[in-house]
């Protein structure tokens, strides 16, 4: 749910594409990546950068992408000790990363993208105040000759602030996302997700362009999709009641087509569990409460090519 911190824009020069380089990432071609590859898949996931037995739900999110294996990854809310949980993990040696290790250890939390396809990742900044956020790329060529942008942002929470009023989040998110869409719209094969932190009774409707597409409501219409469910998180239960589907895809697609939509990090991790104290007048009531790998739930999208 909340923002990531900003940097200036830095990019880095891959495989050929040709864009302003000053920053350090890493390249690695998976051994994995078949040469008659027809599908993508695309993983979007809010890891929660909260205290809450963070070791063991970054192992968890790990066991995910090893069961699912998405080519592209974002991750938002990654913090200097998530980066370097994932870092040390045995499935990230498949992926480059889109963050370096020095750039990690000084920022306070940061989205981060992850390929296994060759990759040229950048970012730019986008909103209108202090507020600012990334957006954050990664184009990709594989094997066919099939590119695809895939661009990642986490945009601007709701806020509870008395000073700041919901409509002036909504304003700086509604900015963000035009800003984002506009930076997008000269690139053929458009893959945008992350944690929108979306409302459409406060924000109205996501404001896509001609030929964009909700992932979600074009593949489950008349699915709630919720990403954010203190009713089904059962590790949310003792938070304020919020089901919203703030986490999606959004595409504008010519050269590829959708083929499914699901979220993952949904079920509890086995044996484990925390205790959350809830003051109530002079007493303190203790609750037992599973954990799952995050307070959001990931967000995994299919892509196919001819």
């Amino acid at each position: 749910v909340n923002g990531d911190s900003v940097d200036d824009g830095h990019c880095l020069q891959l495989e050929g594409f040709q864009v302003p380089s000053s920053s350090r990432g890493s390249l690695y071609k998976s051994p994995h990546l078949r040469s008659d590859q027809k599908t993508l898949k695309v993983l979007s996931y809010n890891v929660w950068c909260g205290d809450v037995k963070l070791r063991e739900r970054m192992r968890a999110i790990g066991n995910l992408i090893q069961t699912h294996s998405p080519d592209l990854i974002c991750f938002q809310e990654v913090t200097p000790e998530i980066y370097e949980i994932f870092e040390n993990s045995n499935w990230k040696v498949a992926y480059s990363c889109s963050v370096s290790p020095e750039r990690a250890h000084k920022r306070k939390y940061f989205s981060m993208q992850l390929s296994k396809v060759p990759a040229n990742f950048h970012r730019k900044r986008i909103g209108i105040s202090n507020k600012k956020r990334e957006l954050c790329l990664a184009e990709v060529d594989d094997d066919q000759g099939r590119k695809l942008v895939f661009a990642a942002s986490h945009l601007v929470s709701h806020g509870s602030h008395s000073d700041h009023p919901v409509e002036m989040y909504s304003r700086e998110r509604v900015a963000q996302a035009k800003q984002a869409l506009d930076l997008l719209k000269n690139y053929s094969n458009v893959v945008f997700g992350g944690d929108m932190n979306w409302d459409e009774k406060v924000d109205g409707s996501f404001p896509l362009p001609h030929g964009w597409v909700d992932a979600w409501k074009e593949l489950r219409p008349g699915e709630d999709g919720w990403t954010f469910d203190t009713q089904a998180n059962q590790m949310l239960s003792e938070h304020w009641p919020l089901q919203k589907r703030l986490d999606r895809f959004l595409c504008n697609l010519r050269g590829f087509s959708l083929s499914s939509i699901e979220r993952i990090g949904t079920e509890a991790i086995n044996g484990l569990s925390y205790s959350r104290e809830k003051k109530s007048g002079k007493s303190v009531r203790v609750t037992i409460l599973p954990v799952l790998p995050s307070d959001h739930y990931g967000l995994l999208l299919t892509i196919s090519s001819p």
